[in-house]
């Protein structure tokens, strides 16, 4: 997979896929609403997993990159 993810986007990434599957459990609201615990656990860890990849394929489908351009 092409790299498509700059350091920004990767670190933001990383940050809110955290706060997407950690807040629900710290707050108590994944007992109270397990649908959107789950929708949080998903997107959360899709970020994830393309922070960690550095390649997001929905960019890839949209010809985005947030890469800086090398010489």
């Amino acid at each position: 997979m092409t790299r498509n993810i700059g350091a920004a986007d990767r670190m933001i990434r990383l940050v809110a896929g955290i706060v997407l599957i950690l807040l629900p459990l710290l707050t108590g609201f994944a007992a109270a609403t397990p649908w959107l615990w789950w929708g949080a656990l998903v997107v959360g860890g899709t970020m994830l997993a393309t922070a960690v990849m550095r390649s997001c394929p929905l960019y890839t489908l949209l010809g985005v990159s947030t890469c800086p351009l090398r010489p």
